[in-house]
């Protein structure tokens, strides 16, 4: 099994893009039972050897959504009100969105640790989403995960391999 290294991250998800895509679209077609099963196990048996302190690479190059629950948890935290939260370090995006106003996160220290860690968002808490319930619904978001997450990327080429279709 690869151990994608993050200068290699890149040109391996590219080269798997396609065989990965169409894999999805079979999932989506015809979705085993136990889906949601061998994720869950492949998920933590990859996150059992993996320490995202040592790659912090979803932090670096891409940032959350924050849900209305988040900005109203995170402004908490700073003793702020959600809207100054907001002002100071947020934006929509195209889809409407409250997302950070520039990557690398603003909350992520020299050592890739998380300024708010304990109230960070739900997408942070949740990425790389491989334990995620009805798997096969986000198939789109994971294609662009495995190019980001080093542990996505080797969760995705293992269920390739138990999961054949």
């Amino acid at each position: 099994m690869l151990k994608p290294n993050l200068n290699e991250l890149g040109k391996l998800a590219k080269d798997t893009h396609n065989e990965t895509k169409k894999y999805f679209d079979k999932l989506k077609k015809k979705t085993p039972k136990n889906l949601d099963y061998v994720m869950q196990d492949l998920h933590d048996a990859e996150f059992k050897k993996t320490d995202c302190l040592e790659c912090a690479n979803c932090c670096k190059t891409t940032g959350p959504l924050f849900t209305s629950a988040d900005i109203e948890r995170i402004s908490k935290s700073f003793r702020q009100k959600p809207q100054q939260f907001i002002d100071q370090y947020l934006r929509i995006d195209e889809d409407n969105d409250y997302v950070l106003k520039s990557v690398p996160c603003t909350f992520l220290d020299s050592d890739n640790k998380c300024f708010i860690y304990d109230v960070r968002p739900k997408a942070c808490r949740e990425f790389p989403h491989t334990d995620r319930k009805k798997f096969q619904q986000i198939s789109d978001l994971t294609l662009k995960n495995v190019a980001i997450c080093p542990a996505a990327f080797n969760i995705v080429e293992k269920m390739k391999e138990k999961l054949p279709l």
